[in-house]
């Protein structure tokens, strides 16, 4: 084939020609939160992507600042500044967006009003704490690579029997079933001995990561873990973040953490994070409790709650109120005035010349047959 200068090169439709460098078309409606690549190759395959006002046959096309990219004939703008959110998920969902099982998945228990999202690793269904959320793909990425280092600890509980210099051993790391694991550090905080064993809890730090590592690791011991928690992952800790809940991570920290796995275009600016969490979560029934915060999950911040008064059945005894006296478990109901000295069941009748502070004098005569029915005798004028 001869070179002709003046042949110009093909491009697909909507392709700018004079420059061919940028991004991949799915990489970029990803990074706008649009859908992941694969689900960005789906629309493109049923026409329902364009760019410049041509429909795309074909992911295989880059894109620069000035092209317009538009899905279902909306425009999408571009990527959003990286942001990145606490989660504490619970036992019983699966770190996914899609289950084939048809299990529940963490981003469908998820608040609404929150951006398209992507874990920073993952969590077992078994497993519960501290999950981190981005809507980056490059620095959920930086975060997950080994060479990143990152720091992660957690906390087991398991039954067995162990000692504290057993559990030293692990600092030169352990290869399990072929899979070596890199150095890890494990504390014993607490043993209580029982008639089959001993259950024991375990803090853990490592810093790889890999598939159930920490359940591996312990059950090659002779460990059987019934219950694991991420404590924290790199500077981000879990604290008394409830069971159930986000919390945005403020832009300065980002900037100030992470500034090393984003890139420069995608730094969050300000100093405010742009979503705040529910402030009164709901509790939910039947979820297990993490130290001592309690079991909650968030409810849609539109509904109101208001709060609903006890209805007793009938013969039910209503409670008594409290009182400040320590004897009196109700207030004593003020009543009619008497005249004269009252008398009750089991007492002497108070002398009318009785003081109140208990000083007594000599009875009248006549009172009780006064009370008889019988007149009186002599006894104390009144005063006038």
């Amino acid at each position: 084939m001869i070179h002709d200068p003046k042949r110009t090169r093909q491009t697909p439709p909507g392709q700018s020609q004079n420059d061919l460098s940028g991004e991949r078309v799915a990489k970029a409606l990803a990074r706008a939160g649009v859908a992941s690549r694969r689900d960005v190759e789906k629309l493109i395959e049923a026409g329902r992507v364009s760019l410049n006002g041509q429909t795309l046959t074909t992911p295989a096309i880059k894109v620069t600042e000035g092209d317009v990219l538009s899905v279902d004939g909306e425009v999408v703008s571009g990527a959003e500044p990286a942001r990145l959110f606490r989660y504490h998920k619970p036992v019983g969902l699966v770190t996914s967006h899609k289950d084939p099982q048809g299990r529940p998945t963490v981003f469908d228990a998820l608040p609404p009003g929150l951006p398209r999202l992507i874990s920073v690793g993952r969590l077992d269904l078994n497993t519960e704490g501290l999950l981190l959320l981005t809507n980056d793909g490059g620095l959920a990425r930086g975060l997950e690579l080994p060479a990143t280092a990152l720091v992660r600890r957690y906390r087991a509980r398991a039954h067995g029997r162990i000692t504290q210099d057993r559990l030293d051993q692990l600092k030169d790391g352990i290869t399990v079933e072929g899979v070596h694991y890199g150095p890890i550090e494990a504390v014993l905080d607490k043993a209580k001995d029982g008639p089959t064993g001993s259950n024991l809890w375990i803090t853990l730090t490592l810093a790889e990561g890999k598939n159930r590592e920490v359940r591996r690791v312990l059950e090659s011991l002779g460990l059987k873990v019934n219950r694991l928690i991420r404590l924290a992952y790199g500077p981000f800790a879990l604290a008394t973040l409830p069971m159930g809940a986000v919390e945005e991570v403020g832009p300065r920290v980002i900037r100030e953490q992470l500034a090393a796995h984003i890139e420069p275009d995608k730094l969050p600016t300000g100093d405010r994070a742009q979503w705040r969490s529910v402030a009164q979560p709901v509790a939910v029934s039947g979820q297990r409790r993490l130290g001592g915060t309690r079991t909650v999950a968030h409810a849609d911040p539109g509904l109101v709650t208001e709060k609903t008064k006890t209805v007793y059945k009938a013969g039910w005894a209503k409670p008594k109120p409290k009182t400040g006296h320590p004897t009196k478990s109700r207030p004593v109901k003020p009543g009619p005035a008497s005249i004269g000295p009252k008398r009750s069941s089991g007492q002497r009748p108070r002398p009318a010349g009785a003081a109140e502070g208990g000083r007594t004098g000599a009875a009248p005569k006549g009172a009780g047959a006064h009370r008889q029915g019988k007149p009186a005798g002599r006894g104390p004028k009144a005063r006038t």
